[in-house]
């Protein structure tokens, strides 16, 4: 029987040789390809590139064969190169859309399928659910890949020049290459190498790489993901260097990690926060936010502040992407430190956010943490954490149970819940949220809370597992006992 191949928040991933074969990419392949000409779109041609991960370029060229063999034109990327620089290669190319081979921060043993729109977007979930239909509908077709460059059915192309070029008429590079700073940047062996020095080395400021070398097995880390689990060398090389600001990226460079000058960690949602807060004060643009249901309670106060509405969504940016082009949203942001910009494409970008926060740190002359004590003076303290589990045979039952009923109350205070297919999220009085999810792209249980202490970020997280049944609920504090910040 073949393999189910089923997307989840952003493409199809799977362990390479066990589910992500070349038949089942071939599968996946002919699939999208009876979309595309189904829509009538095929003429138009695919963008198709792909990260560092182990045999990427060969799944690639698997996906660039079976386009060929169904007669539709296919723009090949020459190298490997970030998922935002190929979704962005589809609109110069005015192409029906990309694939990029990439697992994005997944661990070394996973490869995956992304698939972009037409508008360079995270495919939506219609386009999704569509091609997952046309599965297995016919059997696959082929062309040689060589003998399809030979008649131009495939043409290799690099994504780069088009790509720095939008790059420059969104912001100033040339006033980050002169402002002195010590950047250190950290790729994570991924998608992303050398492309903060080529931007920006050449003036005063200096880009300093690590981890700038082609490395499938993600050594010294967990999965290449720029959260602070990851990034212990980062840190200790920004602090012991005495550099301004350490920046990293996930495996294919959609995702951004901020390191400040004292080497420590700013977490993902204080990112979108500031990000959001250069836009305004900075940049003075206006327009609506789009914020997944995992993402800071910070951007709903900036968003007040400037009156400006905000629209939360499912965590994924198929369907952040789509809100943002329906709403002409000024900026789109997710908890895993995915940041999509209106003026580019509506989907994540590291190395644009990148280059918006140090435009942010020149503008302003403030270091990496006093932007975030800046950020504070507009919308007070918030501290976040996270908390990844592996699923288990029991899951299911335990999500099963949030169903049943909503707590009046937690922490002392009353609850306001949203319970749906997509998380369970619990809002306090206060501000302050706690969200249970299963992840789309992992088999682990996520839990999220933020709130303006990291004692209470912590009281909620633990909550959140005794709702699950995985603690022993403590004994309560006696009232007229409760400590700040409990």
């Amino acid at each position: 029987m073949p393999t189910p191949i089923h997307f989840g928040t952003d493409g199809w991933r799977a362990i390479i040789a066990e589910d992500f074969t070349f038949d089942n990419v071939r599968r996946l392949s002919q699939a999208l390809a009876h979309y595309l000409l189904s829509q009538q779109i095929a003429s138009k041609g695919l963008v198709i590139g792909y990260d560092q991960r182990f045999a990427s370029e060969d799944f690639a060229r698997a996906v660039a064969e079976v386009m060929a063999g169904n007669g539709i034109p296919v723009s090949f990327c020459e190298q490997s190169c970030p998922s935002p620089t190929v979704a962005y290669a589809v609109l110069p190319r005015q192409a029906a859309g990309a694939v990029v081979i990439t697992a994005s921060h997944n661990s070394a043993r996973y490869n995956g399928f992304k698939l972009k729109s037409q508008y360079g977007a995270a495919a939506p979930p219609e386009m999704v659910k569509s091609v997952e239909a046309l599965l297995d509908q016919s059997p696959v077709q082929r062309k040689d890949f060589e003998l399809s460059c030979q008649s131009g059915l495939i043409t290799r192309f690099n994504p780069f020049d088009a790509y720095q070029e939008q790059l420059v008429s969104l912001v100033n590079l040339e006033r980050i290459r002169q402002a002195g700073l010590t950047i250190i940047s950290d790729p994570m062996y991924g998608a992303g190498i050398g492309y903060l020095p080529a931007l920006l080395n050449g003036g005063s400021s200096r880009v300093v790489e690590i981890h700038g070398e082609r490395n499938p097995i993600f050594p010294g880390m967990k999965n290449p993901e720029p959260l602070a689990h990851n990034l212990g060398k980062l840190c200790a090389v920004v602090r012991d260097s005495g550099s301004d600001v350490g920046i990293a990226f996930d495996g294919d460079a959609d995702r951004l990690g901020l390191v400040d000058e004292r080497g420590n960690f700013v977490d993902p949602l204080r990112v979108f926060a500031l990000l959001t807060l250069y836009l305004l004060e900075v940049r003075g643009r206006r327009g609506p936010i789009v914020k997944s249901i995992s993402s800071t309670a910070m951007v709903d106060k900036l968003a007040e502040r400037y009156r400006l509405p905000v629209f939360e969504t499912p965590v994924g940016f198929k369907y952040i992407g789509t809100k943002m082009v329906q709403e002409d949203a000024l900026i789109g942001g997710e908890e895993s430190g995915g940041y999509g910009f209106r003026q580019h494409i509506p989907e994540r970008d590291g190395v644009l956010a990148a280059l918006f926060l140090l435009d942010m740190m020149v503008r302003l002359e403030k270091t990496p943490s006093e932007l975030v004590e800046h950020l504070f003076e507009q919308v007070g303290e918030y501290h976040y954490a996270r908390i990844d589990m592996h699923r288990s045979a029991g899951t299911a039952e335990m999500l099963a149970d949030l169903h049943q009923g909503v707590p009046p109350t937690l922490l002392g205070q009353e609850v306001q819940a949203n319970l749906g297919e997509h998380g369970f999220k619990y809002v306090l009085a206060d501000g302050s949220w706690l969200l249970i999810r299963p992840s789309g792209t992992e088999p682990l249980l996520r839990l999220y809370a933020e709130s303006g202490t990291t004692e209470r970020v912590q009281a909620l997280l633990q909550a959140g597992q005794e709702m699950l049944g995985l603690r022993t609920p403590e004994p309560a504090t006696p009232p007229g006992k409760e400590q700040a910040g409990v």
